[in-house]
């Protein structure tokens, strides 16, 4: 998504050229080729999918159906981890829509481990709560995956949703064994545009070393994802925007 102007192919050449070994594509972007191409292009160029996104969306019609197909693009694609976005509230009764999110996931489980797929929540910043996601904070994303119970059901932490909770440090000691994904990327200081504005690695107010070292002392050690959803970004070109992430990533996360 930190390239979402170019192609799924294009990127993942670019990835390769760079000493890239994993992926995390978005959906659209393997819907602009196909699942079985999408898969057979980054295999060949000896690239893992670290995540598909995205599953959730649980209150929207059909939501059902689409996310079994998400997990079966998921496996396809090679990958365990499906990233679940919830999506909004579809009433005001915030505890029952959250209820019908967890009976959501519960629906899908059954289908995601007969694919091997962990489903992982993501909690989304409480600004996206009304378009996006209904479930806000850490704490609420591990509440769900502990009900459930299941090793199937996880936890994708983002930075940039997650950095500003006072009890984060609490929540990611927590989050041990469950942590499906992690997600990099930066927040601006001065920020106008809470979806589309995310810094990259170094250009904010994020203290990323830090959070890495709570990531890890968690017990995490799979794949990293940078994500940043930012059109400044996408205009760059893969040439000078590949090297500027591996650069920025190696210097303020690792």
């Amino acid at each position: 998504m930190t390239a979402d102007r170019c192609s799924l192919p294009e990127v993942t050449e670019a990835c390769a050229a760079h000493g890239i070994e994993w992926i995390g594509p978005w959906r659209h972007k393997v819907a602009e080729i196909g699942v079985d191409e999408a898969a057979r292009r980054i295999a060949d160029a000896g690239l893992r999918v670290s995540s598909l996104c995205r599953g959730g969306f649980f209150a929207a019609d059909g939501a059902d159906e689409d996310n079994r197909r998400a997990v079966e693009e998921a496996a396809a694609l090679g990958t365990d981890a499906l990233v679940l976005v919830c999506g909004p509230p579809a009433t005001k009764d915030l505890p029952l829509a959250r209820a019908e999110i967890e009976r959501g996931i519960e629906r899908l489980l059954p289908f995601a481990a007969e694919h091997g797929v962990r489903l992982g929540i993501e909690p989304l910043h409480p600004m996206m709560l009304g378009e996006r996601s209904a479930i806000v904070t850490l704490g609420e994303a591990l509440d769900i995956a502990e009900r459930i119970g299941d090793p199937g059901v996880g936890v994708v932490i983002d930075v940039y949703h997650t950095f500003w909770d006072p009890r984060l440090a609490q929540e990611i000691a927590r989050a041990a064994g469950r942590i499906v994904g992690y997600h990099v990327n930066d927040w601006l200081r001065e920020t106008s545009h809470t979806l589309l504005e995310r810094g990259m690695m170094g250009d904010g107010i994020i203290d990323l070393h830090g959070f890495s070292a709570m990531i890890e002392a968690a017990g995490y050690g799979g794949p990293i994802e940078v994500e940043i959803l930012n059109p400044a970004i996408w205009e760059m070109p893969l040439s000078e925007l590949v090297p500027l992430t591996v650069d920025r990533f190696e210097r303020y996360v690792l």
